[in-house]
């Protein structure tokens, strides 16, 4: 008797377990899918959610992830401008009180350890720090250029950082220059500038390394002019990606695909109206994530706009090692980042 009532809660409980299966697997199948060809994902709106009240966001700028897994989080809410997440959506540290225009968020390596590159643009200046938020290297407004006449119109949104320790800044919300540094933070050049040229800059939003035609050479948003220009990295202008009716922040590279957060379609003017863009390693666009679907016409890219109603504006995206995405949201009623798992 007592072998047959093993028997049975043993029977019972594999049943019980795949039932559970089947649900989990039944309600993952009518989860709503969103993008296009090889490239789409369903929406975990829950992921990053937190107590506001114990550790609130304002806008959230950007993410990134370490070489732990976790994924880091910059808001320019001064309770705790870092948030840093593991790939569930568990909180697992957080600090920062010192940044209340906390806005572009870079991860570099060098010599064993990780650290952040941090622009703020209520400060007028950019930081190295660690991943505990020590402060390695402040960078003030760039006067040694001469195309600056007062810190206030340094206003940095973004840097990219080389493998030698060079680094990048883009003064996106100020004169719009591409400034090269070196290692300890010395100015080598600078190039780009407000102006009417293709190779001036207007709303320079976001830069990266672009490696996958193998030469380095950088790739800067022109976020009004709706597209993505290609420099070398002595600031020659060599390509421009056009993305027509995509208001796009930084672009960020993971293997072959470029990925960027679009704020708004068609233009800055249209509130809560962004979505995601993905584009091969020939950069054309081969998924939107909120977005219409891409069409080419003679070779052209169609004018895209929001479809879904999942995003309100888009800030940032953040590419997991394995390839599911985060997406970090401004003006968009604080709420936390989300997930989008590759399917």
């Amino acid at each position: 008797m007592r072998m047959k009532r093993r028997h049975f809660l043993k029977q019972t409980g594999l049943a019980a377990a795949s039932f559970g299966i089947m649900k989990d697997l039944f309600a993952h199948q009518n989860d709503p899918v969103y993008g296009h060809n090889n490239m789409r994902y369903t929406m975990n709106a829950k992921w990053g959610a937190l107590n506001p009240s114990q550790h609130p966001v304002n806008d959230c700028h950007e993410m990134v992830q370490d070489s732990k897994g976790r994924i880091i989080l910059l808001t320019n809410e001064t309770r705790n401008n870092i948030l840093i997440y593991d790939k569930s959506g568990k909180l697992q540290q957080s600090w920062g009180h010192e940044f209340p225009g906390a806005h572009g968020l870079s991860l570099h390596a060098a010599g064993g350890e990780e650290y952040l590159f941090i622009t703020d643009t209520n400060r007028h200046q950019v930081y190295k720090t660690d991943l505990n938020g020590k402060v390695l290297l402040t960078i003030d407004y760039p006067e040694a250029t001469g195309v600056y006449k007062n810190r206030e119109a340094f206003v940095p949104t973004e840097t990219v950082i080389l493998d030698n320790g060079e680094f990048y800044v883009a003064d996106g919300y100020g004169a719009q220059y591409i400034i090269h540094y070196d290692e300890r933070g010395k100015i080598k050049s600078w190039f780009g500038g407000k102006g009417e040229t293709t190779a001036h800059l207007d709303n320079a939003h976001g830069i990266t390394i672009d490696k996958r035609q193998g030469t380095p050479t950088l790739l800067v948003t022109d976020r009004t002019r709706h597209c993505f220009k290609r420099f070398s990295l002595d600031g020659k202008l060599l390509e421009v990606i056009a993305l027509p009716g995509a208001c796009v922040c930084r672009p960020v590279i993971k293997g072959d695909y470029l990925y960027a957060a679009v704020l708004r379609s068609p233009g800055l003017n249209v509130a809560d109206s962004g979505f995601v863009t993905i584009l091969d390693k020939q950069n054309k666009v081969v998924s939107n994530i909120g977005g219409s679907e891409p069409v080419y016409q003679n070779g052209q890219l169609q004018p895209m706009s929001q479809a879904d109603k999942i995003f309100a504006n888009p800030h940032d995206v953040c590419v997991d090692d394995e390839d599911n995405l985060y997406v970090a949201q401004w003006a968009s009623g604080k709420v936390y980042p989300y997930k989008f798992t590759r399917v």
